[in-house]
């Protein structure tokens, strides 16, 4: 019998039929949603990214985004109602709006790095980080587009499935679950206070935000977040009193959504690096080597004088770091059909944004960068680095007076869901 056939018997050289393989993979994409490592690792990168822009941006915040900025209210005003781009600071030029919306922001963006009702507040953050961007848009750099970008990719992943709140939560409630059931009792009741009040107060900022929409005609956002709203409403709704077939549903079309984010994020990383490779191949001072001396002898690019000097005078090194850089970049798209030269060109390029972070004086493009190639990253190495965060934060729990912490401790590492990337 032929081995390529529906009936061979499985053996070495037996090939499985492509309906087979074919139906395991929309099984794979519809079970789970994958690369819960890499989506927890972007989610803390951007909010992080963001998070601490906002604090160190706190003194200047209103010359950046608020009423003592270059670009006047009534500038913003006119832009926004001619590019029709979402941003709550134009339904109000007084100060305390302004400073309620820079506050949510940052409440967003630390809730969101923790992992607390991540399907709430990434839709907060999103709409935090395009209110005081879209506010002000000639103060940013690629960094800003890129956080722009993922602030509204987060709101379509399942980023919070490890390493949040969220995930500690429902660990809390399966083991009770799991040992009411070993000792034939009834599972306890799962008691939600927090989740419809954090629901009703953000429906009356939708209410207020569609008031307003005639002022600013950010009317795709307006409908996005209120079919989000429903969304979230049909989930708790289903998961309370149609636990069966109607849940299995709704996480499919969960996961579905998320696994389509996860490829658009990874498919907007290469975009980026492929674009910016391929435009400095066509640049004089990069194909003659010469392009990194240039802004390390500009001091708005220069926090450390004496090592920019350094660097700069070495005309090898400058080379080498120029060509390295397009080489880089040009390749890693390519790289991702092998998964040891991905990994190589992955540490590369994260190295070279740590060096522009110390280098050119840009940490929070930078980080944004590293945040985003963070979801090439080997969930091996991410659950290895988990694990090292927990044995780090126990022996430091177990200095303090008063404080044990027991020897055996789940980690949430023994059964890793899938992932899209190796």
């Amino acid at each position: 019998m032929n081995p390529s056939t529906p009936h061979a018997a499985p053996g070495r050289g037996a090939r499985e039929p492509v309906d087979r393989r074919l139906a395991r993979a929309v099984q794979r994409v519809t079970a789970s949603a994958l690369g819960p490592y890499q989506s927890a690792i972007v989610r803390i990168g951007f909010s992080l990214t963001w998070l601490l822009f906002l604090l160190r941006e706190l003194p200047h915040r209103h010359e950046l985004y608020g009423p003592d900025g270059p670009w006047s209210w009534e500038m913003g005003r006119q832009l926004i109602t001619d590019n029709g781009a979402f941003t709550a600071l134009m339904w109000s030029d007084g100060r305390l709006w302004f400073e309620v919306v820079y506050g949510l922001a940052v409440l967003s963006a630390l809730l969101l790095l923790l992992g607390w009702r991540t399907r709430a507040v990434s839709v907060v953050f999103m709409a935090g980080v395009l209110s005081l961007q879209n506010r002000s848009i000639f103060v940013g750099d690629g960094g800003d587009n890129v956080v722009h970008l993922a602030a509204v990719y987060l709101v379509l992943t399942r980023c919070s499935q490890v390493w949040s709140l969220d995930a500690r939560r429902a660990a809390r409630d399966e083991r009770a679950a799991r040992e009411a059931y070993e000792a034939g009792d009834e599972p306890p009741p799962r008691r939600d206070v927090v989740g419809p009040l954090l629901w009703t107060v953000l429906g009356g900022f939708l209410l207020t935000a569609t008031a307003f929409s005639g002022v600013t005609g950010e009317w795709w956002l307006l409908v996005l977040m209120w079919v989000l709203w429903l969304a979230q409403a049909l989930w708790w709704l289903v998961c309370r009193f149609a636990p069966g077939e109607p849940h299995v549903l709704l996480d499919v079309l969960a996961n579905l959504a998320h696994n389509a984010t996860l490829v658009v994020i990874m498919a907007e990383v290469c975009l980026i690096y492929a674009t910016a490779g391929w435009y400095k191949i066509q640049g004089s001072r990069w194909q003659d080597g010469t392009a990194l001396y240039y802004p390390l002898k500009l001091d708005y690019f220069a926090p450390w004088p004496a090592l920019s000097d350094v660097l700069g005078s070495s005309a090898l090194m400058v080379m080498a770091l120029t060509y390295g850089t397009v080489l880089v970049q040009v390749a890693f798209p390519f790289a991702l059909f092998n998964r040891r030269v991905k990994n190589v060109l992955l540490v590369a390029m994260m190295l070279e944004h740590a060096g522009i972070a110390v280098l050119l004086g840009l940490p929070v493009f930078s980080l944004a960068m590293i945040s985003a190639d963070a979801v090439f990253l080997p969930t091996a190495f991410l659950v290895g680095l988990g694990a090292a965060v927990v044995r780090g934060r126990d022996r430091l729990l177990s200095r303090l007076p008063g404080r044990a912490v027991p020897k055996q401790r789940r980690t949430g590492e023994e059964a890793a869901p899938r992932t899209l990337v190796g």
